[in-house]
C-alpha cells in the first residue's frame, strides 16, 4: 500500500522540472520534487506521494490534517 503524507516545505530551489525542495514529513527532512505544484512558496504544505509533491493545501487544510493527525495519535 502507498502512503501519501502532507508537510510544509521548509526551502525551495530551482524552476520547472527540476523545481525541488525540503518538506518536514513528520519532522524529517526529505528533498521533495516541486514540479507538480508551481508556485508552492516556504511556509506552504504540500501532499507528498513518492517525492514527489502533488497537491498544495491551504492554510485551513492543513490546519485541520494537523488536527486528524493529533486525534489518531491519542488513539494509537
Amino acid at each position: 500500500m502507498c502512503l501519501a503524507v502532507a508537510g510544509p516545505v521548509l526551502s525551495a530551489r530551482g524552476e520547472g522540472v527540476t523545481r525541488v525542495g525540503i518538506v518536514d514529513l513528520g519532522g524529517r527532512p526529505r528533498e521533495v520534487n516541486l514540479a507538480l505544484v508551481p508556485g508552492v512558496e516556504v511556509g506552504t504544505w504540500v501532499i507528498v506521494h513518492a517525492g514527489h509533491a502533488i497537491e498544495a493545501l491551504s492554510d485551513e487544510q492543513a490546519a485541520e490534517l494537523v488536527g486528524l493527525t493529533d486525534e489518531i495519535a491519542g488513539l494509537l
